[in-house]
């Protein structure tokens, strides 16, 4: 069986190529994806746009209708880092719902992974930093309303910390949230994640891969959740120009086999959404987030 892999050509909300969210690394990864031979050409679950009634579990009701409708106050969109245009509205809600779908194949099949997904800064009242909807948030909180799952680990290793998982999930048992991030990146002001773990610039991959193997596996068995939701950033890299440690893809390819090793072994569904990664060579970006789904495949 192959890797269950999850993508809409909405994905991509054709901003230009100078834009400083390279929203085209979206559209190459799926294209490198076929390339690689990770998924036949039309081989892609595709999801359907979420309603408003899914994302509401996750976000404010009226921020959700603002986006629904294109129309978020100029200092919401300011914060987001783009304005709400219809695409960008139907772009949010899409990569909510392949988060969903991606949750439900992994629950069904043990791994699957979304060729986006990871919008970590989008808070319960508002968006931020490049992200509109939560959408591990979403998924989350659809899957407990339909009694889906009970528990959920969320293990981010994007190189920001995510400040929006841990807003939507602050004092919730059920939901265990992980950050490990470089310290001084963005966002300034952080909000406690359910275990925070800051690494100072330039951490490279020896102290880096020693940390993750150090504490995947007990949060694991502490927390015992139904499913794992691990966001693949490939900003920790070395030549992300919005990161600040130090990886190399020898680093990134080792800590995604470590994770998924680790939560396979231990009988847990993994779902995998790619995070952050910026650079202005999109094809080189594209290849760098395939890691995640280079490594996925050899768990399927």
């Amino acid at each position: 069986m192959a890797l269950a892999i999850v993508h809409n050509p909405a994905y991509d909300a054709e901003f230009p190529a100078d834009h400083r969210f390279p929203m085209l690394k979206f559209k190459r990864l799926a294209e490198v994806l076929v390339e690689e031979g990770l998924v036949a050409p039309g081989g892609y679950h595709t999801p359907e746009p979420a309603p408003a009634d899914w994302v509401a579990l996750a976000h404010d009701r009226g921020y959700v209708e603002g986006v629904f409708a294109a129309d978020v106050a100029k200092a919401v969109a300011r914060e987001i880092g783009f304005e709400i245009s219809e695409k960008v509205a139907r772009r949010s809600r899409m990569a909510s719902a392949g988060t969903l779908l991606t949750a439900r194949l992994a629950l069904a099949r043990g791994i699957a992974c979304n060729t986006a997904g990871g919008s970590h800064h989008a808070r319960h009242l508002q968006g931020a930093g490049f992200c509109v909807f939560n959408d591990v948030a979403v998924a989350i909180r659809v899957l407990q309303a339909e009694g889906a799952i009970e528990r959920a680990l969320v293990i981010d290793l994007d190189v920001h910390q995510g400040d929006g998982t841990a807003d939507i999930f602050i004092g919730d048992s059920s939901v265990f949230t992980f950050s490990m991030h470089a310290e001084r990146n963005y966002p300034v002001r952080k909000i406690p994640s359910s275990l925070d773990i800051g690494l100072a610039d330039a951490t490279g991959d020896a102290a880096y891969l020693a940390t993750v193997r150090d504490i995947v596996p007990d949060l694991i068995a502490r927390h015992r959740p139904d499913i794992v939701f691990y966001n693949a950033g490939v900003d920790p890299h070395a030549e992300d120009r919005l990161g600040r440690l130090a990886l190399s893809d020898e680093g990134l390819f080792a800590r995604d086999r470590f994770v998924i090793e680790t939560v396979r072994e231990a009988g847990l569904p993994l779902a995998g959404v790619i995070g952050g990664g910026y650079m202005t060579d999109i094809d080189r970006l594209a290849r760098r987030h395939a890691t995640l789904h280079r490594v996925a495949a050899q768990f399927v």
